[in-house]
């Protein structure tokens, strides 16, 4: 930065030229903001209805990055929708296949407008409607963030050809015309590192712009620095997957490798596309305009890399999720402590936590892919909640699943009360994390929640704190279980197995009616009927306790603390319902597939 500012003082040109640059890299960085206000959620919900076929993929990826200018707008919000399943990577790279080709009209938009008449009188009034515009409602805010976008690239189009012919006195391209191939491919080393330096293609592409209209660069330097645009593209892809997730690596990867293969092909074919390019340019009435014919160059060879990858990409996503496939969760994820070392090893347990699955950073970027990550991640807290109440409960997390209650096993566990896990360190292993992870994430969503949306994702933030309840009663209600499943006194005994048969019965029907194939008012008639046999249980189990306590058979102080259980075995069950409920009604734009729609294989096994 220092070396950057010192060398102001000495070149007026070259600080014309770097400001021009950096206003052009703003006002591309206003439009993208603009045209994301301006979209609002549409550009999300016709990408989610546009991945269904390769060649609706392909122009999807074309169409919005020709509308928004903007590749990477495009390319986060495709990550964004990988990351949560909502398309395939075979769609996503079809989208970013034709966000390559579509990043060419920029071009095409530069050398027909770029390079005429002083634009900087146009930019005054853009400056004036768009701030305006800022002062109104959301949408006028975005048409004005726009009107600032274009305001700024016309600025710094103007700077930089104002500033270019002197900046490159000192540094005249003309001076390194090497003949031959060697000269080709020092011309596309400096279009990369050019790319690479600015982390922009249209900002590198205005600058091989200007040299050709001044005259400092040929066409044919001026094809092989387009080249170089494309393999400087790979820096920015590689950089911008460092920090992302596995969804953007394969998206980054698969980039790297079309824009190398296709740089690799255009200099390999660059006499028959420079051929080719003159034909066409003469055939069109363009022939003496060089700036036009840069444009179709870039335009073919990257059309030519769409047809030679576009019939490969089911494969090439293949090969993609081979090399770098999800990371996967141990499928032992809680194992026994024993010994004198058994706190050293829990404490261990607990700080190796269990983490949310699902929340992409990259799907903060649009709403919709923010929505369906909470969903999934509700999904996920559910099921690590249920089996966490089984294990708080020392009820075999296998009598979920299974057809018959096996009436043994129940009876065996709870001989041995001791063999469970402590429903604390459960809870702070395994439904802590998970749901701060939620919690934050939720606080830090990027874009507006629509209409459609506010009430789903209310619900959510209430499905969540749910969830976590009922845990919370199962820790609770452990502390009386752990010594009376072996109470001496056989009627306190069968009250508490009662209890704990019931909660199984709750579990397994939450899990039932989650996997109910019905329409939404049938199964809130089968909840319905639940809450009533719900209700029904737990005033029988108050009729025969009072008739106990005047049978004599336990004292008042057993009584009361069954009461106690029973609370917490009834906030258990109201917890869970609800939950369910919420999925089938507020939520149903959410949760796409019902919460305890639970996979077969536990996640916390012993």
């Amino acid at each position: 930065m220092a070396a950057l500012a010192i060398s102001f003082w000495f070149s007026e040109g070259w600080t014309a030229l770097a400001g021009g640059l950096a206003l052009f890299l703003f006002g591309m960085q206003c439009l993208e903001e603009g045209l994301r206000q301006l979209a609002g959620g549409e550009l999300e919900r016709f990408l989610g209805r546009a991945t269904d076929r390769t060649w609706k993929s392909l122009s999807f990826g074309v169409l919005a990055t020709v509308s928004v200018q903007s590749s990477t707008l495009v390319s986060l919000l495709t990550i964004a929708f990988l990351g949560t399943g909502l398309i395939s990577l075979a769609a996503g790279l079809c989208i970013v296949f034709g966000a390559n080709l579509g990043t060419t009209s920029g071009i095409w938009l530069l050398a027909l407008a770029g390079q005429s008449a002083s634009l900087g009188d146009m930019a005054l009034p853009l400056a004036v409607f768009g701030i305006l515009l800022g002062f109104s409602g959301p949408k006028s805010r975005g048409a004005g963030r726009v009107l600032l976008g274009i305001c700024f690239l016309f600025f710094g189009i103007d700077l930089i050809k104002g500033g270019f012919s002197e900046a490159t006195a000192m540094f005249d391209p003309a001076q390194f015309k090497v003949p031959g191939l060697l000269g080709i491919l020092l011309f596309v080393g400096i279009g990369a590192l050019v790319t690479a330096v600015v982390q922009s293609s249209h900002a590198s592409l205005m600058l091989v712009l200007t040299a050709l209209s001044s005259g400092q660069i040929d066409v044919d330097q001026g094809f092989a620095l387009a080249i170089g645009t494309n393999v400087g593209g790979v820096v920015t892809a590689l950089v911008g997957s460092l920090s992302g997730g596995r969804a953007g690596k394969r998206l980054a990867l698969a980039n790297v490798l079309f824009n190398s293969t296709v740089a690799l092909l255009a200099l390999l074919a660059l006499q028959p596309l420079t051929a080719l390019v003159l034909w066409l340019a003469a055939l069109l009435g363009f022939a003496q305009d060089e700036l036009l014919k840069l444009a179709l160059f870039h335009t073919l060879f990257n059309g030519l890399g769409v047809l030679l990858f576009t019939p490969w990409h089911r494969n090439l996503a293949a090969a993609l999720e081979r090399w770098l496939p999800e990371a996967s969760e141990p499928s032992v994820l809680i194992t026994p402590v024993q010994g004198s070392d058994a706190s050293a090893a829990r404490a261990a347990a607990v700080a190796a936590s269990t983490r949310a699955r699902y929340l992409d950073e990259d799907a903060l970027e649009s709403a919709d892919a923010a929505v369906q990550a909470v969903a999934r991640e509700l999904q996920h807290l559910a099921r690590l909640s249920f089996e966490v109440i089984c294990h708080a409960l020392y009820l075999p997390i296998d009598q979920l699943r299974s057809p018959q209650v096996d009436e043994q096993a129940l009876h065996e566990r709870s001989r041995h009360p001791g063999h469970g896990l402590d429903a604390e360190q459960l809870y702070q292993q395994h439904i802590k994390g998970v749901y701060s992870d939620l919690v934050d994430y939720m606080g830090r969503l990027q874009v507006q929640i629509e209409e459609r949306h506010s009430s789903a994702w209310i619900a959510s933030q209430v499905v969540a704190l749910q969830l976590v309840d009922a845990v919370k009663d199962a820790k609770h209600l452990q502390k009386n279980l752990a010594r009376q499943l072996d109470s001496p006194e056989t009627s306190v005994r069968q009250a508490y197995l009662e209890l704990r048969r019931h909660l199984l019965w709750v579990l397994r029907e939450m899990r039932t009616i989650g996997l109910l194939e019905l329409p939404a008012e049938a199964l809130l008639a089968r909840l319905q009927l639940f809450d009533e046999q719900a209700a029904q249980f737990d005033a029988q189990f108050r009729e025969r306790l009072f008739a106990a306590v005047r049978e004599r058979q336990f004292d008042g102080q057993r009584a009361s603390s069954l009461l106690n259980d029973l609370g917490y075995a009834s906030r258990i069950t109201q917890s869970l319902r609800n939950v369910l409920k919420l999925g089938l009604s507020d939520a149903r734009l959410l949760l796409s597939e019902r919460l305890f729609r639970a996979e077969e294989a536990p996640l916390i096994r012993l």
